[in-house]
């Protein structure tokens, strides 16, 4: 029983820098491979199928946000009711996590998948994509909706074990199956790209690989976990009221980034056509991965920042804040530099057609040019749920999402005849627009805290 203890000691009382450092690392260099494991189908499929397979994927990808949106709500919940009970000694609701988890996790996978398969087409018209795209699209996305049970299985236990503070284990359990994706996405596609299945056989490859993620997330559950077992499963009345409040900005944040996608890709459709899809499709891929390292810093700070508010020093919050909130806007930079002066080089990693790249590369620039901005909001979102302020987390997503973006997406392409560029500076002025909010409503929250006293250590 040494292991928790000195776990939530490291958390409570190790040096701000050194314990970003020390949550950060194996954080950010596994959302980096779990990264490209989203971004490998895009481009293996880009580079060895075609352009047209690779836009549907890249359409398929909003609508795989609803498992993931869900794991994510389930899974941001646990962790948080986890880390302040941690903090807090609270050994009663550490034994209800898992077995509460699993059971949201079988009833909303089932919904999903049933769902999901029935109505793949529908869906994808949502989006706004084209025959040839769509066509494809559905092929691959009906396969990815069969295996809800185990993405949603393996996202929202793996949150789970970032919340215990097992920042490596977890971390490592992800990144495995992440390599393995980049591994059987090449075999498969080889294998059977001479029957027709091209884009099938990058869903086939995802599904086997979730697959396995699952399987070792259990066993490590039912053997290693030094805090949490699966023990009763079933939905706990005290605990699942709260690991719904603050887990819904996390579905949020998913959910929302499906209806913000689906705009864009439809808008584009309108002032663009296919090609615009493309292109889009493309900027959007690589968005999606520079935002997966500033989620990894992100994990890191969930389980040191609530913790240390389950043990009421507050003090400690902010400081901890200030330290990943500066290292996250460093990381940014990373992404950040090479979009801004490479653009052309960025888009020819998934778009091969001679040309294609280079004409959407000023509309890729200004799309890119508030992205350093992001670290800040990521940070001040997984604050306000790992506090438990469920309502602030979740007004950051929607202004985000819906209230600034999807106005200023439509309007702008009819304002001085913008057109197609007009979609591309929505992208960048909603994150302008939206740092403002953040710092207001963090340093509001930060007022409210009393002076640390009493620390439960």
């Amino acid at each position: 029983m040494q292991q928790p203890l000195d776990a939530r000691t490291k958390l409570l009382a190790k040096s701000p820098f050194p314990l970003m450092i020390e949550l950060a690392i194996p954080a950010v260099l596994g959302m980096v491979v779990v990264g490209l494991y989203n971004m490998m189908d895009s481009i293996f499929v880009g580079q060895m199928v075609g352009d047209v397979q690779m836009g549907a994927v890249s359409v398929s990808y909003p609508f795989t946000l609803i498992n993931a949106g869900s794991a994510a709500m389930i899974g941001v919940g646990s962790a948080s009711a986890l880390s302040r009970a941690i903090g807090k000694k609270d050994q009663d609701t550490i034994k209800k996590i898992m077995g509460n988890l699993v059971a949201v996790v079988l009833l909303m996978s089932v919904v999903y998948m049933v769902i999901g398969m029935v109505f793949t087409r529908q869906l994808l018209f949502l989006a706004g994509a084209g025959d040839n795209i769509l066509t494809y699209a559905e092929k691959y996305l009906r396969i990815v909706f069969a295996g809800s049970l185990f993405v949603n299985f393996f996202q929202s236990s793996n949150m789970v074990i970032r919340g215990e503070g097992q920042l490596k284990k977890a971390m490592t359990i992800i990144a495995s199956g992440a390599v393995l994706n980049m591994i059987l996405d090449p075999i498969f596609i080889t294998g059977l790209k001479p029957y027709g299945m091209g884009i099938e056989a990058a869903a086939y490859a995802t599904i086997l690989s979730q697959f396995v993620q699952a399987a070792v997330t259990l066993w490590y559950f039912k053997k290693q976990s030094p805090h949490v077992k699966i023990g009763r499963i079933r939905m706990d009345g005290t605990l699942l009221p709260q690991v719904l409040a603050v887990g819904i900005s996390a579905l949020l944040m998913q959910v929302l980034t499906l209806v913000q996608q689906t705009v864009i890709y439809r808008v584009a459709s309108v002032y663009g056509g296919e090609t615009s899809q493309i292109l889009l499709g493309a900027a959007l891929r690589f968005w999606n991965f520079s935002f997966v390292p500033l989620w990894g810093i992100s994990q890191g700070f969930q389980p040191a920042v609530g913790t240390n508010y389950g043990a009421k020093d507050y003090d400690r919050v902010k400081k901890l804040t200030g330290v990943f909130i500066t290292a996250a806007t460093v990381l940014a930079l990373l992404f950040y530099i090479p979009a801004e002066l490479f653009p052309d080089k960025v888009l020819s990693i998934f778009i091969t057609t001679p040309g294609v790249a280079a004409s959407g590369s000023a509309n890729f620039r200004i799309m890119f040019s508030t992205y350093v901005l992001q670290g800040s909001f990521l940070i001040a979102v997984t604050l306000f749920q790992s506090l438990g302020k469920a309502g602030k987390a979740t007004w950051l997503v929607l202004f985000r999402q819906i209230i600034l973006f999807i106005p200023l997406c439509i309007v702008l392409p009819m304002v001085g005849g913008m057109g197609i560029q007009g979609v591309w500076l929505a992208i960048a002025l909603t994150d302008a627009l939206l740092v403002i909010v953040t710092i207001a409503m963090m340093l509001s929250e930060f007022r409210k805290m009393p002076a640390t006293s009493g620390v439960n250590r």
